[in-house]
């Protein structure tokens, strides 16, 4: 598979753990928002390459991506001190599962994530066929502390306000954020507030309903399996 060199254009640190960073798009790499492709660092022997969901939607002309530094990390402890016009190592071929594809017909679209599992969501929320698709697009982004949210609300705030994204979205996106270690208007873990109907009761919306809703999950492990089981 052939690779490309790309320029970092930009950097933004959320956290001290979270950042986010921009680069050039090569004109012939195509995908489909919410899919990932694999990045990593130029070094003189074999580049570490990791999978990273793309955050950008499929017709923008950079491509970002939002990591988490683990330590020690074979790649994030060395990614995390990228500057601009630092080189990104991008394979050319895209993948994954979580696209408009793999939908069935349906009403309402929920998007559920936690901590960096709000990227691929990112990419899709900001795509037009999202709402050519669905009447109503839920998306939820759960957290330990009000900062880790600071990425989720930035992309929000550009749906709602920038005037190319917001004449096709009008009234069809709900943006639901939690917290699960400090206090916040909605605190706690989303599948409890699923269980006890809160989640609900706050939105002002229906149950959901495997007839008339399509759902797509992005989190940590065990999230991903309780949410399943819900």
């Amino acid at each position: 598979m052939s690779k490309f060199s790309l320029k970092v254009l930009s950097v933004t640190h959320w956290t001290d753990t979270l950042f986010s960073f921009q680069i050039e798009r090569p004109k012939d790499f195509k995908f489909k928002s919410g899919e990932f492709v694999m990045i990593g660092l130029p070094n003189s022997e074999k580049p570490i390459l990791r999978a990273y969901s793309i955050c950008s939607p499929s017709w923008d002309e950079k491509l970002e991506f939002y990591s988490i530094i683990v330590e020690n990390g074979p790649l994030t402890s060395k990614l995390k001190n990228i500057k601009i016009n630092d080189e990104i190592i991008l394979m050319s071929k895209s993948t994954g599962t979580l696209i408009l594809d793999a939908l069935k017909p349906a009403k309402r679209l929920f998007l559920f994530s936690t901590g960096t599992g709000f990227a691929p969501f990112s990419s899709i929320i900001r795509d037009p066929e999202t709402y050519d698709k669905f009447k109503q697009i839920i998306v939820t982004h759960t957290c330990r502390l009000k900062k880790e949210l600071h990425y989720s609300e930035k992309i929000i705030n550009e749906c709602l306000n920038d005037e190319m994204l917001k004449s096709f979205i009008e009234n069809k996106l709900k943006y639901y954020k939690t917290t699960t270690q400090e206090i916040t208007e909605y605190n706690g873990r989303i599948t409890n507030k699923i269980k006890d109907k809160t989640f609900y009761n706050d939105l002002n919306i229906d149950e959901l309903d495997s007839k008339n809703d399509c759902i797509m999950i992005c989190g940590s492990l065990d999230f991903n399996n309780e949410l399943k089981d819900l």
